[in-house]
């Protein structure tokens, strides 16, 4: 299968070009913008700004299998408060001019990497019908944006020959996410500042009572391997790991495996969004043979081995 991932040198996008270009029977395509290159033994890599249409003159989406686009403008819940719109452009005008790019160039199938931002807070486990219109305000942009995405999906799905597969995935955790980074979501920043050699306490942001979903790499690089063979015109499903921790547990359980003695703070006065959210990913286990196998402890001790070997020297 010739596979093209958008967005390779990114948190979620380099960890799948390390994970096709593992699998037999994968010629992988990697398409970045301004990072360096990746350098990873047997795949190709080519230059693309998707907000620009004069690339995709020369993309040649007709020419793969597939492609898996996981390109974004993303960064975490202090920029959501501060700077809201740097969610919103860029993504809209990349998604609008791909779309209709894989549908005039005839790519047999896009798989989209959309989020659970339009979600409504909740106790319980969301389907994919629980969106309702009503959107949190400080998601309000980044999830408008992401709906409108996901119905251009839809559209071009049902214009053409193009397969479009939409899932909305939780917090996506693991190797290579944004450490070391001001842009870093709460589980990166939980990381660094545990591991943090000159660290004496782990200061989080708002109360900690706040709850996610989160859902190891390893098990979105599978789940995405599998939704390669759907066969269905257009498909919009949920991904992640089906039960809700709290950010102070997380926090909590960091701090354990780590092996340091350090206390927690909480600092109410720095943005948090203040939400619940836990997935209900049946639909994905009856359409896709899935289920998670990464428990959110063992991911976490993965996580910080990955941390130690890769990035604690440079600290």
């Amino acid at each position: 299968m010739k596979l093209l991932i958008l967005g390779a040198t990114g948190f979620i996008g380099k960890n799948l070009t390390l994970f096709f270009s593992r699998q037999k029977g994968f010629e992988v395509t990697a398409a970045r913008f301004t990072r360096d290159p990746l350098g990873i033994e047997g795949i190709s890599e080519i230059d693309c700004d998707l907000r620009d249409p004069k690339s995709y003159g020369s993309l040649d989406l007709g020419a793969f299998d597939a492609a898996i686009h996981c390109a974004a403008t993303t960064s975490g819940a202090k920029d959501i408060v501060n700077s809201p719109w740097l969610h919103v452009t860029d993504n809209a005008v990349m998604n609008s001019y791909l779309f209709r790019a894989a549908a005039e160039q005839k790519l047999p199938h896009l798989i989209f990497l959309s989020c659970t931002v339009m979600y409504p807070s909740s106790t319980e486990p969301v389907k994919e019908s629980g969106f309702n219109g009503d959107i949190l305000d400080r998601y309000y942009g980044v999830g408008w944006t992401k709906v409108y995405s996901e119905n251009m999906c839809r559209f071009f799905a049902g214009k053409s020959q193009t397969k479009f597969t939409v899932l909305r995935h939780s917090n996506i955790y693991g190797p290579h996410d944004k450490f070391l980074s001001e842009k870093s979501h709460v589980f990166a920043a939980t990381i660094d500042k545990v591991m943090d050699p000159q660290a004496k306490n782990v200061v989080v942001w708002g109360d900690g009572s706040e709850t996610r979903d989160w859902l190891h790499i390893d098990d979105l690089s599978e789940f995405l391997q599998k939704c390669l063979g759907q066969n269905s015109q257009f498909e919009l499903a949920n991904v992640g790991l089906g039960k809700a921790h709290s950010i102070k547990s997380m926090v909590e359980q960091v701090v354990t495996a780590s092996g340091k003695n350090l206390p927690i703070e909480y600092d109410t006065s720095q943005p948090s969004i203040g939400n619940h959210l836990a997935l209900d990913i049946n639909h994905s286990k009856e359409l896709f043979n899935w289920e998670p196998k990464i428990s959110l402890e063992s991911g976490i001790e993965k996580t910080l081995k990955w941390y130690k070997d890769n990035l604690l020297p440079l600290r």
